[in-house]
């Protein structure tokens, strides 16, 4: 298969992918950085590069292995980049990709209208368990 060559032709191409049909590759890749850990990997490292154990504390609650399992996923996916140091011992280092900052970017300004409506989002939720208890 040949390679687009003009803009035009790769924004086409691009266009061909689509999340909602079954056996679209974009759906995987929404799944890997739409799950509770891919959201909060990509956002613990905009903070910067990390060791694992330090991500891992950054990211309350997440397992060593699924920690693991999330960043092999998001390395495979191009987000994120892993850096062995030949320190004794030997450490690794994540960080974001270019593509895995401009992601996390828009990641950040999902969180950021999360945690500002946080308020709405409870009022609601009290609201629909006092209907559900009456």
């Amino acid at each position: 298969m040949n390679e687009p060559s003009t803009e035009d032709e790769r924004q086409a191409a691009a266009l061909e992918f689509d999340v909602f049909a079954k056996h679209c590759p974009s759906r995987q890749v929404l799944d890997h950085l739409t799950g509770r850990w891919g959201v909060l990997v990509l956002a613990g490292l905009r903070k910067g590069p990390a060791r694992f154990n330090a991500l891992r504390r950054r990211i309350d609650g997440v397992s060593e292995k699924m920690l693991a399992q999330t960043l092999q996923a998001l390395e495979r996916d191009g987000f994120v980049s892993r850096e062995v140091l030949t320190a004794m011992p030997p450490s690794v280092n994540y960080s974001l990709t270019p593509l895995g900052e401009t992601t996390a970017d828009h990641l950040m300004a999902f969180i950021g209208h999360i945690e500002a409506n946080m308020p709405a989002v409870l009022a609601s939720q009290e609201s629909h368990t006092a209907a559900a208890r009456a």
